[in-house]
């Protein structure tokens, strides 16, 4: 089964961005790549500080904290091994303009929509993470690279499982799947400017 079958994703990466971009950009690329492991770590404390009394939630990101470092880590690791140096942060404009599609509000029914809708946010980011290593997986000129992509990739995926899978539980009265497709209808549009630059998702 397909990335995009599984994910419902509607705008494929084309592997020319790994053929004209990331081989000719490949310490920009894993400087973005180790920040948006950083970033990923911070969103889960984010969800932790916003729901400490969701103890299953507070658990799995106190997890998933850990395993997103793990992952910067493993990325600085290639940077030094390549004779890089991790140089300063870059704005990731994919995940700017997904941000500015999250409700926002407060009180208890408009505070557990936006943590659901939190939660679907980081799906998104974690399924199109997931679909960009599999691009890079299969096409990148690099056999190091191309198993360490191929090991992340399934690595986002369970990301993907398990913040989809809170929103789920825990968005009662809240139509999920109907966000959800809205999270993909708009992803689908703001994904066309993509692909283009050295960057994960950019």
């Amino acid at each position: 089964m397909s990335i995009k079958t599984i994910f419902k994703l509607q705008l494929p990466t084309d592997p020319l961005w790994v053929k004209n971009v990331v081989e000719s950009n490949l310490e920009e690329i894993l400087t973005d790549h180790a920040y948006c492991e950083q970033k990923a770590a911070t969103n889960a404390i984010t969800l932790i500080i916003q729901n400490p009394n969701i103890s299953e939630l507070v658990q799995e990101m106190a997890q998933l904290v850990q395993e997103e470092m793990e992952h910067f880590k493993l990325v600085h690791t290639f940077i030094i091994n390549r004779g890089f140096i991790l140089g300063q942060e870059r704005k990731d404009n994919y995940v700017n303009q997904l941000t500015k599609f999250l409700k926002r509000g407060g009180g208890e029914p408009k505070r557990i929509e936006s943590m659901v809708d939190r939660l679907l946010l980081a799906a998104m980011i974690e399924a199109r993470s997931c679909e960009r290593f599999k691009v890079l997986s299969q096409h990148i000129n690099d056999t190091e690279l191309a198993s360490f992509y191929n090991e992340l990739m399934i690595s986002e995926a369970t990301h993907y499982t398990l913040f989809i899978g809170l929103a789920r539980k825990y968005g009662q009265g809240i139509d999920v799947e109907k966000r959800w497709q809205e999270w993909l209808d708009y992803e689908g549009e703001i994904i066309k400017d993509y692909a283009k630059s050295e960057s994960i998702h950019g």
